[in-house]
Formats: C-alpha cells, structure tokens, sequence
C-alpha cells in the first residue's frame, strides 16, 4: 500500500499541460479495432492499467496488438476472427471492460469467462447481463449474472428494442455492441443522453447508426473497417487541474487538446455556474471535438447540480464537492445515486474523506450538501482504491495548512499514471 505525504505547495499553479488520452475513447478503440478489418492505429492511447487490461483481454482473444509509445497498433480480421480464449479473460478493475466486452463476446460462437478485481466483484452487472439475455445470450454468475465471475456462451443474437432502466453509457455500449451482431434493428432509448463516445466510433470505423431524439437504431451484420484514431487528452483528467487552478490563489493552467465531447462536458458548465474563470478555444479536426482549456483562480459559488447532468459528469462529481467547500454558500449534488456503484460507494467515500479534512458535507440519498468556506486541514486519508478519490484528495492538500498523507495512492495509476509528475510540473 502506498502511502503518500502531500504538502501545500509555496506558489500558484501555472503553465500547460497535456492530459492523457481519453480512457472511455481508448477501451473502445481497442474494441473496434479488433473486430474491423485492417490495421487501426491510435494516437495518444492512455498507458492506465484499465485500458492495458482492455488490450490483454483482446490479445487472449486471438488479436495482434502492438505498443509503441502512446501509440497502439491493432491488427483486425473482422469480428470472425475473434478466438475462444483458453483462459479466464481478467478485466483487472475496469468496469469500462467488463461491461462494454460482454455486449462485443455475446454474439461470437464460443465461450469465455470474465472476472475483475475485488471491486468489479462487487459492481452490479445484472443492468448489462438482463438486456443480453433478451438477444439470446447464454449468461451466468452469480446471483443469476449480477456479479463476476461471469460465464458467456455466445452466439446467434435477434435483434431488441430496449428502454435503459438507468442512464448508463456503459450499459448503452454493450447493447449496441451486441446490436452490430444481431439479426435485425437493434433500439435503444435512453431516459437522459450519455457519453456518445460508442456512437461516434462506430461512425468513425465505417458503420452505421441512427439517432432520433432519445432512441438510439442500429443494425447487425455490419462490417468494421480500421481507422486511425486519435485520442483528446480526457476532460475528466483535466478536470483535476482545472478545479486546481479554480482553488488555488493565483493560478493560471491551460490543459491543451482536451476533448470537449458535449456528453462529457458537464464538469464545465458546473465551474462556469459556480464562477469559475474559464476560456475554451477549439481546435480543428474530426471525430471528437477537441480544444484548450484555461482556468484562472476566481471566487466561485455554491450552486444545485442534477437531473440530465449528471450523466455529463459523474465521474467529476468528487472533485466538484472539493471546489463547493471553496466556494461561498451551499452546494447541493443530487440524482447521483449512479455515484453507490462505481469503484467505491463514492457518496460515502467523498463525505467521510472530505470530513476528515474539515470539510462542512453531509451524505443524502442520492447525493450531498456541501457548505462552502472551509479552511481544509491536513490529516490521514484514504483513496479507497479509487482513482478518482485519490486524485481528489491530492487537489485538496493543494490547500491544506498541513500536510495529507493519502493512502492508497496508487490506485491514481488505473487512469493517470503521471498525475503527480504533472502536479509537480504546473507548481514548479
């Protein structure tokens, strides 16, 4: 266990920065690129451990994958040429992986198992394993497929038409994994719009798909075609950096060619309502909207976050909740009960890791309220094994009179292997 003493730094943060490579956009290149036809070549793919266990998976799959550098070279003959792996496929603690591969292995003709780490054991997965099931999929696991380990006998799939009991872009993308497989028009229709990063990249390998306001077509039988990918720096890295810059006096941080994918920009509009000093300048290319970003400290607000939302920024709420003890008034975060079931309960993890630092915040049924002016005070905390978490409380001790000592530090290195590397670059 790493354990990690964190001082308030002398001086502002100032300077760029290029965040990794998008996690959500890596996973899925890996994916299309191994069951389209070609040579696929991504740029600026994030080296996290979740998106290296995507590329262990699909080379115990029969796929020919190469690393160089940031770049991935995967070789694709088509969803046919996918193989029954001769051992357990091991998503390690990447929920992304799990969720998204069940949808792509429950239309191929063979059998696999799938199995994660201590916390994917423990994530739901009966909200991905029920709508298979209705295609025709073969699904096991325990308590009836709701937890890993999880057995797959795929195979022949029709096609459904299926309403999303929770918005869940994870959930979404293996329906329509599964979709591209099927016989017939896959539907699906989302109670609130997600990250559309699967639609795009289906577009992006030569398929097709629809979008009618909240109902989602596509249609089996497709044939992928290889594509070159370039991966935006991820907004929810960035994220960390801009809500930095937003707390600590005097700071100035630019975070270039970050992806500004509306779905994912929810953590902007948050800054932007509470007061944040913010300028976006796009830059031009295809697929993903890309630009830089630029955050000034600034005085900032409490505000109310929820309904549609949410889904824009779940995975930037815990950070949020920093930047509400800095801003003046009450934040209230609400309809994230998404949030119980992510790697950790991060309701519960955010409240009682903030409160040790002082933080005046408090647990609700579906989110937290926040009363913001605190003076944030050094002491013991803990990420959880979550990522988020640990990269939330290294922007906290930004501002704490004495030092954080964070354990668990290295669970930062599922998303952002060089997170403190960068840290350090922006105060020094």
């Amino acid at each position: 266990m790493d354990k990690r003493k964190l001082t308030k730094p002398s001086q502002p943060l100032k300077g760029e920065l290029q965040v990794p490579g998008d996690k959500s956009i890596s996973h899925r290149a890996v994916m299309f690129g191994s069951v389209a036809e070609g040579e696929t070549r991504i740029h600026n793919f994030l080296m996290g451990e979740d998106c290296l266990s995507t590329i262990s998976c699909f080379r115990r799959l029969g796929v020919k994958i190469d690393i160089e550098e940031d770049e991935v070279l995967v070789q694709g003959k088509g969803w046919d040429s996918l193989t029954e792996p001769s051992d357990v496929l091991d998503t390690g603690n990447s929920g992304t992986t799990t969720r998204l591969m069940m949808g792509l292995l429950a239309g191929r003709p063979f059998h696999s198992v799938m199995l994660g780490d201590e916390s994917i054991a423990k994530r739901p997965m009966r909200r991905v394993t029920d709508p298979l099931k209705l295609f025709g999929t073969k699904i096991d696991g325990r308590e009836e497929g709701n937890f890993t380990p999880l057995s797959i006998r795929g195979g022949s799939l029709k096609a459904i038409r299926y309403t999303l009991p929770v918005a869940s872009a994870q959930v979404k993308s293996a329906i329509l994994l599964a979709g591209l497989q099927a016989d017939g028009v896959t539907e699906v229709i989302e109670p609130e719009r997600t990250r559309d990063h699967t639609e795009k990249m289906i577009i992006e390998f030569g398929g097709e798909i629809d979008r009618e306001g909240d109902i989602i077509k596509v249609r089996g039988g497709q044939q992928l075609k290889a594509a070159n990918v370039y991966v935006p720096g991820d907004i929810s890295s960035a994220a960390f950096f801009m809500s930095a810059a937003a707390i600590v006096r005097g700071s100035r941080v630019v975070l270039k060619n970050t992806g500004l994918n509306e779905t994912r920009t929810g953590i902007i509009e948050v800054m932007r309502k509470m007061g944040a000093k913010m300028e976006i300048t796009e830059n031009p290319g295809s697929g993903e909207r890309i630009g830089d970003i630029m955050v000034e400290y600034s005085e900032l607000q409490g505000t109310e976050i929820g309904g549609e939302l949410i889904p824009a920024l779940i995975d930037e709420i815990p950070v949020i909740a920093l930047l509400a003890t800095q801003a003046q008034g009450t934040t209230v975060i609400k309809d994230a009960e998404e949030l119980k079931v992510k790697e950790t309960n991060r309701i519960d993890a955010v409240v009682q890791e903030l409160k040790k630092l002082g933080a005046d915040i408090e647990a609700t049924e579906d989110g937290m309220i926040i009363k913001g002016k605190t003076s944030l005070r050094g002491a013991e905390v803990d990420s959880w094994g979550d990522h988020r978490i640990g990269m939330t409380l290294a922007v906290a001790s930004l501002i704490t009179e004495s030092p954080v000592f964070l354990e668990n530090a290295e669970a930062i290195n599922i998303s952002y292997p060089a997170f403190f590397d960068h840290l350090d670059k922006l105060i020094h």
